[in-house]
């Protein structure tokens, strides 16, 4: 196994499912049990977070619903529903309470996996015929505005790059505290920029999955298949420094996470994220720069380079080409001013 932390991480979640089962009608096992071989544990735990948001509006507006307890629900219950009630609950969801009294948004992609949670649902049990009808079918997907893609120019990469070597533009406190990280600091954002990982892969690395012969590493991907990728020699010179830092930490031996916090263990997604973060507010102020942004920028970067937006899609592990065009709507865009005026009217 190439890491220790998609175990946990899968332990985790499936605890954390287990313990929202307790508050959910007892149908809802019939579910998690039927889909577990074709969704991960982080999945079904998302669809348990987003059927209690659709119990508890049942049990809060709906008449015949109101004032009785999540558990007391049954699938004869969820029969009587038809698609205008699923309607009513899309629409309560631009803004709900939560029990603790927070108040939720969602936006367009919000709604949208709360609806493909319902409907996957629905589904489920009209298929093992349990269900008369599946309603939730005939309610409308929310429709979805294209995000601007923001990545970083050539020259942002640059500085950012520039930011975290100097640490210039840093008070002498963060001077202080960002000196003895920056070698590590450095290995993770040419990682990010040069190989386009995501931020949960770049977590999941072990020491073990570096291999400098090929300058290659293994990493496992969304649903835990594990590929190789492939570096190239600045970003193997900036794994070498910190791997020599690293070995001064006198961390145990079996503490084999290729990137270490400050507390000598594992370092986690938003702790990679807020160094993201700490940087890209020096170099770029005006962007809102994120591990994910440094993907775009590498996948931007990368068709620039090869004008295949196969590759592309290959390397960053999509597994439909079309997520890769949608995400990359300036890909789309250079395609199509490549191609202008290759076609002739006269071609003498």
């Amino acid at each position: 196994m190439s890491s220790n932390y998609y175990l946990d991480r899968n332990r985790n979640n499936m605890r954390k499912l287990n313990e929202m089962l307790a508050d959910l009608p007892a149908f809802c096992s019939i579910f998690f049990i039927g889909i577990q071989d074709t969704t991960t544990p982080l999945t079904r735990l998302n669809y348990a977070v987003d059927l209690k948001t659709f119990f508890s509006y049942l049990v809060t507006y709906e008449t015949n619903f109101v004032g009785r307890e999540i558990k007391s629900i049954t699938l004869a219950d969820i029969d009587t529903l038809d698609s205008q009630t699923i309607e009513r609950f899309m629409a309560s969801l631009s803004y709900y309470d939560k029990e603790n009294g927070k108040i939720i948004t969602n936006g367009e992609r919000g709604k949208l996996r709360k609806l493909s949670t319902i409907r996957a649902f629905f589904k489920y049990f009209f298929n093992k015929d349990m269900l008369k009808a599946n309603v939730a079918s005939k309610v409308a997907s929310p429709k979805l505005h294209e995000k601007p893609i923001i990545r970083l120019e050539p020259q942002e990469t640059t500085e950012l790059m520039y930011s975290c070597d100097t640490l210039s533009g840093f008070s002498e406190h963060q001077k202080k505290y960002n000196e003895k990280f920056k070698v590590r600091d450095n290995a993770i954002l040419s990682l990010f920029l040069t190989t386009g990982i995501r931020v949960s892969e770049c977590v999941g690395l072990n020491v073990d999955d570096i291999n400098f012969n090929l300058n290659s590493f293994r990493v496992t991907r969304k649903g835990g298949n594990q590929v190789i990728l492939y570096f190239g020699e600045e970003t193997a010179e900036a794994l070498k420094q910190y791997l020599a830092y690293r070995d001064t930490l006198n961390l145990p031996k079996e503490e084999r996470a290729l990137f270490i916090s400050s507390q000598g263990k594992r370092m986690m997604v938003r702790a990679m994220e807020y160094l993201v973060k700490k940087y890209a507010k020096v170099a770029t102020p005006l962007k809102n720069i994120t591990p994910h942004k440094l993907r775009s920028t590498y996948g931007t970067n990368l068709y620039n380079e090869t004008k295949d937006i196969y590759i592309v899609a290959e390397v960053l592990g999509h597994k439909d080409v079309n997520t890769t065009k949608k995400h990359y709507a300036a890909i789309s865009d250079d395609i199509r001013k490549s191609v202008a005026g290759k076609v002739k009217l006269n071609n003498n």
